[in-house]
């Protein structure tokens, strides 16, 4: 298969010139290791490469470190590192034996209590970044948007292709897993069910320690169901059988695995946006139009949930470039009234970044008359749509094209 070009590959060779350690977390089969082992194709040393997978390497790794590294010495990648969370204190030990950056390349599962054992064992050493499945710029061989202070401000910068909703319908049912985009409609539906039976539910019972794996099926389902939703807890608690604590655990630990993302609500008041209730959005649209069980591109697109996917299909589009590009935003919506919200809001220092998402090609431009509420002097955004070009509103907001994210 050939190898699709990545944003992140930019921020590796950055991480990699500035730290002795770079890793690479994110869901399984996003291409983790493929994006490593490609950058080092293109150094000019020889970098070795282990899988954690393997069972005996596991075992070396775990008892005996100190052989380990003799068999598969620096510089190295390493994956699946989650499995030996025991070998950190070793790596810190090696690597300090010298003053070289880029020494050991890392990959593995968002795992808190992995991270939090590779944070204090590697602190100030080790540079953490997160590669999802692909957008569809990547797909597209498209080049990664300059961002300015909001939404790509610098049009003349942006190349695209002007994509109909039947275009991006069928980037939301495929999904941006590299395995599954050649797949016809049976082929994926077979590679999204050994995806959850095969990689993800064998993290779940070994990473999570879940117990009950048809309740946890059952979960991901009803999660998938409320994608772009505010979570409801004790709703999908009653559902499954179980705890709001286990749904709050199972959560958490989807959250940790790169399955999903988690939008909170915006508050000036952080302490307050860290006990409200957030949104849930699937990282590959894919995956959640599997556990849902659509069928086909066109029962999806034409299906009740097709505004959710939308939303769905925007937001992550707009957080996977921005996380692999050189601005950090904070990311929320607000909810002002029971059935009123704005979809998206972006915080970049002083300034507030507001936007509506619509699947049409005509919305109502009286809809930014909601962004009052919030704004600010420095205010910008307007509405996310199916229009053809770029079309200002006001002197604050513009119609914009969602074909251009």
């Amino acid at each position: 298969m050939k190898y699709i070009n990545r944003f992140i590959e930019r921020k590796i060779e950055v991480a990699n010139d500035s730290f002795k350690v770079v890793m690479l977390t994110g869901a399984r089969q996003v291409g983790k290791s493929t994006v490593l082992k490609h950058l080092a194709q293109k150094e000019n040393i020889n970098r070795n490469y282990v899988t954690l997978d393997d069972p005996n390497a596991l075992y070396l790794a775990i008892n005996d470190p100190e052989l380990f590294f003799q068999q598969y010495p620096l510089p190295l990648i390493i994956g699946e590192i989650q499995y030996a969370p025991e070998i950190f204190s070793y790596i810190k030990f090696l690597i300090d034996k010298n003053d070289n950056n880029g020494q050991i390349w890392i990959t593995g599962s968002q795992n808190y209590n992995m991270l939090r054992n590779v944070q204090e064992s590697l602190a100030g050493r080790i540079a953490i970044l997160n590669l999802h499945s692909l957008s569809l710029r990547e797909i597209l061989n498209l080049n990664l948007p300059k961002y300015n202070n909001w939404l790509l401000l610098d049009l003349n910068s942006i190349n695209y292709h002007m994509l109909s909703i039947n275009d991006i319908f069928n980037y939301i049912y495929i999904g941006g897993m590299p395995a599954a985009l050649s797949f016809n409609d049976e082929q994926r539906y077979l590679y999204y069910d050994a995806y959850i039976n095969s990689y993800l539910m064998r993290d779940v019972l070994e990473i999570g320690k879940v117990t009950k794996s048809l309740e946890f099926k059952l979960f991901l389902q009803s999660l998938a169901a409320l994608t772009s939703q505010e979570l409801n807890y004790a709703s999908l608690a009653n559902v499954v059988g179980v705890s709001q604590n286990t749904i709050k655990e199972w959560v958490k630990l989807l959250e940790g695995l790169g399955i999903i993302y988690l939008l909170k609500p915006y508050y000036s008041n952080e302490l307050k946006r860290l006990v409200k209730t957030p949104k849930v959005y699937f990282y590959d649209t894919g995956l959640c139009a599997y556990l849902s069980k659509w069928l086909t591109k066109e029962t999806l697109q034409f299906g009740a949930a097709n505004g959710a996917y939308f939303e769905n299909f925007v937001i992550m589009q707009l957080i996977k470039n921005y996380e692999y590009s050189q601005l950090n935003v904070n990311w929320s919506y607000y909810r002002y009234t029971q059935k009123r919200e704005i979809d998206l809001v972006l915080e970049n220092g002083n300034e507030l970044y507001l936007f509506e998402i619509k699947m049409n090609a005509n919305p109502d431009y009286s809809i930014v008359n909601r962004f009052k509420i919030i704004e600010k002097e420095n205010t910008h955004g307007g509405i996310i749509c199916m229009k053809n070009e770029v079309l200002p509103i006001n002197n604050k907001y513009n119609f914009i094209p969602a074909s251009i994210l």
